[in-house]
């Protein structure tokens, strides 16, 4: 899949789905689906519009670019979203980029989106349009619930990922470079790769999770490591099923699947030890059973 700057986009006939994509869940697919280009902003455009209600993102632009070529997109087109592209009408959009840029020919939206000043853009309006074919696809909803990034970031924030990835279409994906540690989980027999989160980034709450780590079986913690004083602030440890090897620097690509526990405070390093163990048993099955390949 291309990922193509705005500026150096040649006009062409187009099939284009136009939206933040954040997440990439279930409804976002509906609107893809039959597009051969997506067009997407970054940042995303609430950081501009008004910084203090800017979300934690669910997908970093690396994750969604991935996410849509695994559904068959060709080409991702991105639109350097600043205060001089916000302040240009919802007509000039359609003018300017969709018309005179892309040459677009089939329009595909959600329902709810909005688009130029003061979002006065709607789907409606691109309905209207003569020049290209606009396709309009209703909120989806999944077992009486509507399908929304913001609710997703919620599940999880609260470590349900199982419900998330079922909102999503596939597990949720947490991706970082491997720094040092204390050491603290070699010593007690089970090495971790660690990952400093993102605070700009949605990561799940507190507790030890069923992962895929890179495509290998994991039990992860999220939190701060309760049992032992480290003067650390918040770090996801990855234990890595089976796998011996050196990660630092690398990138670490976590693909959450269940929560096994909240992250506690046990009296001494051998009741860790012991619920660790239960933790990487519990965590091989689950992987074993995933249908999700990682």
């Amino acid at each position: 899949m291309r990922i193509t700057q705005i500026e150096d986009v040649t006009a062409a006939d187009r099939t284009l789905a136009v939206g933040t994509f954040d997440g990439v869940h279930l409804g976002h697919r509906d609107v893809i689906a039959g597009a051969d280009a997506v067009l997407t902003f970054e940042p995303h455009p609430v950081a501009v519009v008004t910084p203090a209600h800017t979300p934690r993102l669910l997908t970093p632009l690396a994750i969604k670019a991935d996410l849509m070529a695994s559904l068959g997109v060709d080409e991702l087109i991105v639109i350097d979203f600043d205060a001089a592209f916000a302040a240009r009408s919802a007509q000039q959009f359609v003018d300017e980029v969709l018309v005179e840029r892309l040459d677009v020919k089939v329009v595909s939206v959600g329902e709810n989106f909005r688009f130029g000043r003061g979002a006065k853009g709607d789907a409606a309006l691109l309905a209207a349009d003569p020049r290209f074919a606009t396709r309009v696809l209703p909120l989806r909803e999944l077992d009486g619930e509507i399908v929304s990034s913001s609710h997703i970031r919620s599940l999880i924030a609260a470590g349900e990922v199982a419900r998330a990835a079922v909102l999503l279409g596939s597990p949720f994906e947490l991706r970082g470079t491997v720094v040092a540690g204390d050491r603290r989980g070699r010593e007690l027999g089970f090495p971790t790769a660690n990952v400093v989160p993102d605070e700009r980034l949605v990561n799940p709450g507190h507790g030890v999770y069923a992962c895929l780590a890179n495509g290998l079986p994991a039990a992860v913690n999220v939190g701060v490591r309760p049992t032992f004083e480290s003067g650390r602030g918040e770090l996801v440890e990855a234990h890595l099923i089976d796998f011996e090897g050196d990660l630092y620097e690398s990138e670490l690509r976590l693909h959450f699947l269940e929560k096994l526990r909240g992250e506690r405070r046990f009296a001494g390093a051998d009741q860790l030890i012991e619920a660790m163990h239960d933790d990487v048993a519990r965590a091989r099955a689950i992987c074993a059973s995933a249908s999700f390949g990682g």
